[in-house]
């Protein structure tokens, strides 16, 4: 049987749906050391005055106001000192007509004053007082119930309980309060092919590791949720099944992610339609598409989908409002930050597009928006994004300029202090932790220069011959040792890029945006003429010179799995692997940036550091200053 995606619910349509599932939260009380960032579930009136007494609120002399009357710096009021008040005990005095008594703030006024005279207006001399200005009743005095009187509404349910909340609540005497408790949310994060962290992974079995359960848990309680995750299961049907029927009897709300799609090993959709109400099944959203509502065993139910970033956003659209409201948090409304597009994106899908983005400022501080989209199964979209900008289904291109509003994922999201792209490498690495918040994105020397070149990214850094039609300043440079790795040993005695040639060797390339790939390629030219043959022939004779990866330990791990005979690398890896390495020569690598960019502060301090510390590459073998 195999369910087809034939109707897809409009969006608004299935956040209504979503909506409308039975969620309720509930209500427990704590004390007041563990109520900081909850949510009053209740109103609190005060039971008592605040203050429960007159007192002073300066130091000064605690008197008659009608004695002051006409009192001034020429002609001052006598009165005679009766007494003293401290602060913290019952007044043993009292004012009579003519006299007053020296108060502390914060003290209990004493029978017979109406107003306090602050010290800096008085001189005393003999036991009397010099009143040199007149006030009136009330001067100098917070009455009782000023703060807070009896009966009055202190705090209305809904308010989030900060230090200034739980500060009043104390002055009240309140003890414990009670306060909202989110849905129980129920995780089941499904697939043959999930691996919890922690526990040994097949890659030659096509295991990955479940990011699933620990960024939708995680996701839950920051909407204030309680999330239970339950033990990861396959694609079983009676095992999903008994799971998601124990997570039913057990949460308000279930969620499970993967096993959504219309492939022929899903099954929730089945389990839902026998044991429940499927709501929907497919919403017109990218990414999301697969995502099913319903209800199951009294819970409510929402699919989301198997891969991190369509799961994740899916549920930050759809569900995390919903969780929300359940827990009593107030709606703030999301963080938006207006910018404009840095490149022109394209997009005919037709349907509602979450896109993740970059948010970063060009050199007049003004906000740009990128795209960040590896697809729906890179974790790093979200990674490396800083919010999404929803795309309408009408909308078929977004050109460079066009203004866009992004929502930020967190209120606490800043842009980056710098933006770099370009080459991977082991002592960039190393300079960028000690910079304050970069971001760098290893998309390859080629796509560094051309991100420079759109006025996306603040730095480009290159390595090897990359062909530059943009105008840059160059803040630095090194150089590094490039060539072939192999097993510790070399057992096929390479000895250069000629035997990947003329050998029966199994190699792994780079991509085709990297420093390393263009250097190794330009080899390959060298050996082509020399023999007057066409560069692609000897392309075409290299065993997995098409299989390409992404970063500088990617390929050398496949020689040391035993996967390749031959992987394009750096002496510094094959050193840190144990591996053989074949040299090829040296690569000057540089850390460009666009002029209009060079003066922010973040590309300043990244210059600073250049050349790089000897402390940096002591380690690194095969790098030079």
């Amino acid at each position: 049987m195999r369910k087809e995606f034939r109707d897809l619910m409009d969006p608004e349509a299935a956040a209504q749906v979503v909506r409308g599932l039975d969620i309720e939260g509930g209500t427990e009380t704590v004390s007041l050391t563990e109520a900081r960032g909850r949510i009053l579930a209740e109103r609190v009136d005060a039971a008592i005055d605040v203050p429960g007494f007159d007192r002073a609120s300066v130091d000064g002399y605690a008197v008659r106001a009608k004695d002051t009357f006409g009192a001034g710096e020429a002609d001052p009021a006598t009165l005679e000192l009766a007494g003293t008040v401290h602060a913290g005990e019952e007044p043993a005095v009292t004012v009579d007509p003519e006299t007053a008594v020296e108060i502390s703030t914060g003290a209990v006024l004493p029978p017979g004053a109406d107003a306090v005279v602050m010290v800096e207006r008085t001189a005393t001399e003999d036991g009397e007082v010099a009143i040199r200005t007149a006030v009136a009743p009330g001067d100098g005095i917070m009455v009782a119930g000023a703060d807070v009187s009896a009966g009055e509404r202190a705090l209305g349910p809904g308010t989030r309980l900060t230090p200034r909340e739980i500060a009043l609540l104390s002055a009240l005497g309140v003890e414990d309060v009670p306060v909202r408790t989110g849905p129980t949310v129920g995780i089941v994060s499904t697939g043959d092919e999930l691996v919890r962290p922690g526990a040994e992974l097949d890659s030659d079995s096509g295991q990955i590791f479940d990011v699933n359960s620990y960024t939708i848990t995680t996701s839950v309680e920051e909407a204030g949720g309680d999330a239970v995750l339950y033990p990861h299961v396959g694609d079983d049907f009676d095992a999903l099944e008994s799971q998601l029927k124990q997570a039913a009897q057990e949460c308000d709300l279930v969620l499970s992610s993967g096993s959504t799609s219309a492939g022929a090993v899903d099954v929730i959709y089945r389990i839902i339609e026998e044991q429940g109400e499927l709501l929907c099944h497919g919403v017109g959203v990218k990414p999301g598409k697969p995502m099913l509502i319903g209800e199951l065993g009294g819970a409510a139910y929402v699919g989301l989908p198997g891969y991190p970033v369509s799961a994740l956003m899916t549920f930050r659209k759809f569900v995390a409002p919903v969780i929300q409201d359940a827990a009593g948090e107030p709606d703030i409304g999301a963080t938006t930050v207006d910018g404009e597009m840095a490149v022109t994106e394209r997009y005919r899908e037709g349907r509602l597009r979450l896109m993740p983005v970059g948010v970063v400022e060009d050199g007049d501080g003004n906000t740009l928006v990128y795209p960040v989209d590896k697809g729906s199964g890179a974790t790093t979209s979200l990674a490396d994004a800083d919010g999404i900008v929803e795309v309408p289904p009408d909308v078929e291109q977004l050109d460079a300029g066009d203004p866009v509003s992004v929502e930020l994922f967190s209120e606490d999201i800043r842009p980056p202090t710098l933006l770099g792209m370009g080459e991977d490498d082991p002592l960039l690495s190393r300079l960028l932790d000690r910079l304050d918040r970069p971001r760098y994105l290893p998309l390859g020397s080629r796509e560094g220069v051309r991100r420079l070149r759109e006025g996306i990214a603040d730095v480009a850094v290159t390595a090897g011959p990359t062909d530059r039609d943009v105008e840059t300043v160059e803040l630095g440079n090194w150089r590094r040792e490039w060539g072939l790795v192999v097993p510790r040993g070399n057992p096929a005695n390479v000895s250069g890029v000629a035997d990947l040639v003329d050998s029966d060797l199994r190699f792994v390339n780079r991509h085709r945006q990297s420093g390393l790939r263009q250097s190794f390629e330009d080899s390959l030219e060298g050996i082509a003429e020399s023999r007057g043959v066409a560069v692609t022939e000897l392309f075409e004779g290299i065993d997995g010179f098409d299989l390409t990866t992404r970063g500088s330990e990617s390929p050398p791990r496949r020689v040391l799995a035993g996967k390749a005979d031959v992987a394009l690398g750096l002496r510094t890896t094959a050193t840190k692997l144990d591996l053989g390495f074949v040299s090829l020569g040296n690569q000057q690598v540089r850390v460009l940036a666009a002029p209009d960019r060079a003066s922010k502060p973040g590309v300043e301090e990244l210059e600073a550091l250049l050349p790089p510390a000897d402390e940096l590459v002591a380690d690194l073998d095969g790098f030079e200053i």
